[in-house]
């Protein structure tokens, strides 16, 4: 703003006189610019470093993890860290299918996931949409004790719930997780935050029309809403592949276990094949990934709750 303001005031007066400014001038001027422009490319030189060395940060363990995976046992903890294998061992890839029930574990996983994430994006686009576009009294109090829940420590109310599943005959099975995973007060709050960034107009203009609230849920809302369902849809699913704790509690018989609980299969009382873990867990991480990639364009825009402005 500084150089800008000195280069019209440079040429106020030719301005002011009907003179054209003087090639000194335009000089002057061009050197100004360029000057601007080379600061400009340092700093953006400068932001795509330490990006660049951020992503390289985090993706250290990943890596580590993939070399891990093509060591033998006995190499895997070795120190210093051997980054690129002596030999590359690929029967790893094909002997973990034949040590464990791999693709059962996978199937569990796959099968919880699915089915946590589709009741978790309906219960909290609906519960979302009654927070924000319905009126009633303490809706906004109601709200508030709800999202409290979030800051309440799982490990709070972890027995109570095994007790409840527990009596109700629900334990070893996946009944239990997915009743108890079917709800989530985040998911409310991130779809919530979303609708209020979309007009309630339309929903006026939709109940003048003669649609009901769940219509207008469904017709006007839910279109306008992908990103940030696919978003909660994102979230939920990886929280779900990812989850150890609730199958362990849960799931007691081999026959239901998760890819999680299943790599445990290679922790002993004295030792553990680690080469086999980290081979578990690369394969563990290729849904993520392609899920990821396919949906991270509305995963974004959904986190930046960059609705409909009204």
């Amino acid at each position: 703003m500084t150089n800008m303001a000195e280069d019209l005031k440079a040429e106020a007066p030719f301005a002011g006189a009907g003179l054209a400014p003087t090639p000194e001038d335009r000089r002057r001027s061009q050197r100004r610019n360029s000057t601007r422009e080379r600061k400009a490319r340092t700093t953006d030189y400068v932001i795509y470093g330490v990006l660049a060395v951020l992503v390289v940060g985090l993706m250290v363990p990943f890596i580590w993890m993939v070399s891990s995976s093509l060591k033998e046992n006995n190499q895997v903890l070795t120190v210093p860290i051997q980054w690129i294998p002596s030999e590359f061992v690929w029967s790893n890839y094909t002997d973990i299918w034949t040590r464990i029930p791999m693709m059962g574990y996978l199937q569990n996983s796959l099968y919880l996931a699915v089915i946590i994430t589709c009741l978790q994006v309906l219960t909290g686009s609906l519960a979302a949409y009654g927070f924000s576009k319905v009126r009633f009294p303490g809706r906004d109090v109601l709200f508030l004790a709800y999202i409290g829940t979030i800051a309440v420590p799982w490990q709070a109310y972890m027995v109570p719930q095994y007790i409840m599943m527990q009596n109700l005959g629900l334990t070893n099975s996946f009944n239990a997780l997915i009743l108890l995973q079917a709800f989530g007060a985040f998911g409310v709050f991130l779809m919530r935050q979303y609708y209020m960034t979309i007009p309630d107009e339309l929903c006026e203009a939709a109940r003048i029309d003669g649609l009901s609230e769940y219509g207008i849920w469904a017709r006007v809302i839910l279109p306008l809403s992908k990103p940030a369902l696919a978003s909660l849809a994102l979230l939920t699913f990886v929280n779900t592949w990812n989850d150890y704790m609730g199958p362990f509690i849960y799931l007691t018989s081999n026959r239901l276990w998760t890819v999680q609980l299943g790599l445990r299969s290679f922790v002993g009382q004295f030792d553990a094949e680690y080469a086999m873990i980290m081979t578990g867990s690369v394969i563990s991480v290729i849904p993520i990934l392609i899920i990821f990639l396919v949906g991270q364009r509305y995963f974004i825009q959904g986190i930046a709750t960059s609705g409909m402005k009204g």
